[in-house]
């Protein structure tokens, strides 16, 4: 059985087109709910949102559906996704729901699961709640309805999980700290970490009224966070975006830090004090220069596809720990059971207040290389994996590149498009090749 419903970050998309209606939200809360009384008698979900002005009317649809399957609701309000993931395993609840659209304009929503364990969730277990969204519901009696109350210290909870992934023996006074939050979930949880850890906070992106989450703030939006960070003389940056599981850090001379080269710090920090680090996970878009430090210092380097999930898929099948995307995403799995840019950003900083030395210093010698991407438009019908011309311009590139490049061909998932994408240690080498390759496509 194929997904309807279910894509690799759950289910989204703009809000009043389906699904993400109110009438498939309760459908939906009643479907699982369903597949989870096969395995409990009266289950608890823990339900957590961004800030959204779409999350009141699709949190009340979900808490609907839950009650009429006969399923408890434990409300947590605004707080970010690996903070649901979070209390989701510690309070011992049967599932975690977290309403977010993540780094996607307010017009957008969607919904995401976790485990009891705080993880991700099988695709066995997807596509039950497909199979039970296709069948009539099956309203319990008013003596068997679920009920909802709201977890006030929610917020509380995950602040203090969050300060204790740092250092015990470490501080962040005599730092000053830009905190950007995309005026999201962890609008009222960051700032209070990294403040309650001895760092001076600057907040900005951290004034939610529903319609702004990522709105020039955050993540996808870093601009605000550099200029930030110069304007107050901060020493450090760290924008989230709207659920809070994606990082991007500043320097204090502005210099933005992508998830690859944080991914090396992590990696960097452990061997520093002695820890053995097997191996690390990235995706098939990390950057060639991480993969060869990496490997320069022993540690094997996997790609998994792109997606976050994949990447945690790869670590759990290895027993590693550390991986992540150039975008943000970084898992730490013996910290958390997903990604989570609070936590992550505290590993960074760790490994600066351990050392003594800045990331630039850090990272001398890991220079990344120049990526070019060009996209190429398909024509209907199209079959780029059969052109004898691209495999043979792609041969003659994969030759030229040697050991100083790669080659990465993808079709898009949204759009009819070819990306096209070369890294080498040379810009005019990698545009060059690009180039050759497009138009072996378009040929």
């Amino acid at each position: 059985m194929s997904r309807k419903y279910f894509a690799t970050a759950g289910t989204r998309g703009t809000v009043g087109q389906a699904p993400i209606t109110p009438d498939f939200m309760l459908r939906l809360g009643h479907a699982v709910g369903r597949v989870l009384r096969q395995s409990a008698k009266r289950p608890t979900v823990l339900i957590g949102k961004d800030t959204r002005i779409s999350g009141y009317m699709i949190e009340s649809a979900l808490e609907a559906g839950f009650a009429s399957a006969g399923v408890n609701v434990l409300l947590t309000g605004p707080l970010p996704t690996p903070g649901v993931a979070y209390l989701t395993r510690a309070l011992r609840q049967d599932l975690g729901v977290v309403i977010s659209a993540s780094h996607n304009p307010f017009a957008d929503n969607g919904i995401k699961f976790f485990s009891a364990k705080g993880e991700k969730l099988p695709d066995a277990w997807e596509l039950a709640v497909e199979a039970a969204l296709e069948e009539a519901p099956q309203w319990v009696d008013s003596a068997s309805l679920g009920r909802a109350k709201r977890l006030e210290d929610a917020r509380g909870r995950y602040i203090e999980f969050c300060k204790n992934s740092f250092g015990s023996d470490l501080t962040l006074k005599g730092l000053k700290i830009v905190v950007d939050a995309a005026h999201g979930a962890a609008y009222h949880v960051a700032p209070d970490v990294f403040h309650e850890l001895g760092a001076e906070v600057i907040a900005i992106g951290c004034k939610p009224d529903g319609f702004n989450i990522n709105a020039g703030f955050g993540a996808t939006a870093p601009g605000a966070l550099v200029e930030a960070v110069k304007a107050h003389g901060a020493d450090y940056g760290v924008a989230l975006d709207g659920d809070a599981d994606r990082l991007q850090l500043v320097d204090a001379t502005g210099r933005l830090y992508n998830g690859d080269e944080l991914l090396y710090v992590m990696v960097a920090d452990r061997l520093s004090q002695g820890a053995r680090v097997p191996g690390a996970v990235g995706t098939l878009m990390t950057n060639m220069a991480v993969e060869l430090a990496l490997r320069a210092r022993d540690v094997e380097f996997v790609r998994a596809k792109v997606g976050d999930r994949y990447v945690l898929e790869e670590l759990a099948a290895r027993g590693w720990q550390l991986g992540g995307e150039g975008s943000g995403h970084l898992l730490a799995l013996d910290k958390h059971t997903t990604g989570d840019g609070i936590v992550s950003a505290l590993l960074v900083l760790q490994s600066v207040c351990r050392s003594g030395r800045s990331l630039a210093e850090q990272l001398q010698g890991v220079d990344l290389f120049p990526q070019t991407l060009i996209n190429v438009r398909l024509q209907p019908g199209q079959d780029w994996k059969s052109s004898t011309g691209l495999a043979e311009a792609q041969a003659a590139v994969t030759a030229e590149l040697g050991g100083r490049g790669r080659v990465l061909i993808r079709a898009s998932g949204t759009e009819p498009l070819l990306r096209v994408m070369v890294e080498a240690s040379d810009a005019d080498l990698a545009q060059r090749c690009a180039r050759r390759l497009a138009d072996a496509v378009a040929a």
